[in-house]
């Protein structure tokens, strides 16, 4: 795709997100589906291929977000894989200081290159498992926002994402439709892990009849020392 199709492509849908960028910004995002594109042909990336699908299904749908993110904040994005919802944000949203985790080193070398080749700044990738990084002092407790898409259920998520931020800071959970019965099930979680549900946001991706789900926890105390429990027990054994 040309970056005059892409660019027509982009901004349909940045309209209907209220959200204005610049060419610059545009320029990154282009070049951002161009390595991924590029990089998945080795390493197995994304599913999504097709520049039109990346631009939807990748940019637009991590950057609904958005709205939710307050400026010159730190925000932690667990299991980024090629690196959504945080490389879209840092990219249209130069002001936030962005960690990307994930615990596949291959993934943490094709975003490092990215970064490098998008000349971001204030933005870092931490390779280790969410369990390992929600009990090391240096990341506990730090963040303003933790955020993730797709990537487990309401109460294992919780017990990944609640115990990063600092009392007072925000969740943000990225989900597909229908999860009113994950969510029931997963409100113990939160509760014992210091969170409370602020919101819950059903929309549809621009121009789409795509369901997506956004849920944005609170956190109101301190986590208990013993969460989060050792990797793969909060996936095993979710806190019922």
């Amino acid at each position: 795709m040309e970056i005059k199709e892409f660019k027509e492509e982009l901004e349909g849908y940045l309209k209907i997100l209220n959200i204005n960028v610049k060419n610059q910004q545009i320029q990154q995002l282009y070049e951002y589906m161009n390595v991924l594109i590029e990089w998945n042909k080795n390493i197995n990336l994304t599913a999504i291929v097709e520049s039109k699908e990346i631009i939807l299904k990748h940019f637009i749908d991590s950057l609904t977000i958005n709205k939710y993110i307050e400026k010159g904040i730190n925000l932690i994005d667990v299991g980024t894989g090629a690196g959504f919802p945080g490389i879209p944000l840092k990219i249209i949203r130069p002001d936030i200081n962005i960690t990307l985790v994930d615990s596949l080193n291959k993934r943490i070398k094709f975003l490092d290159y990215t970064i490098g080749k998008l000349k971001l700044g204030n933005i870092k990738t931490i390779h280790k498992r969410a369990e390992e990084l929600g009990r090391d002092k240096l990341y506990r407790e730090k963040y303003d926002i933790a955020t993730s898409r797709a990537v487990a259920n309401v109460s294992t998520l919780s017990e990944y994402l609640i115990p990063l931020v600092k009392e007072s800071g925000k969740c943000i959970y990225m989900k597909g439709p229908d999860i009113d019965t994950e969510l029931e099930e997963g409100k113990k979680s939160i509760d014992v892990l210091g969170g409370k549900i602020i919101n819950k946001d059903e929309f549809e991706l621009p121009k789409t009849d795509i369901k997506r789900t956004i849920i944005v926890i609170q956190k109101y105390k301190k986590t208990p020392t013993k969460y989060p429990r050792k990797p793969g027990i909060p996936a095993k054994e979710p806190i019922q």
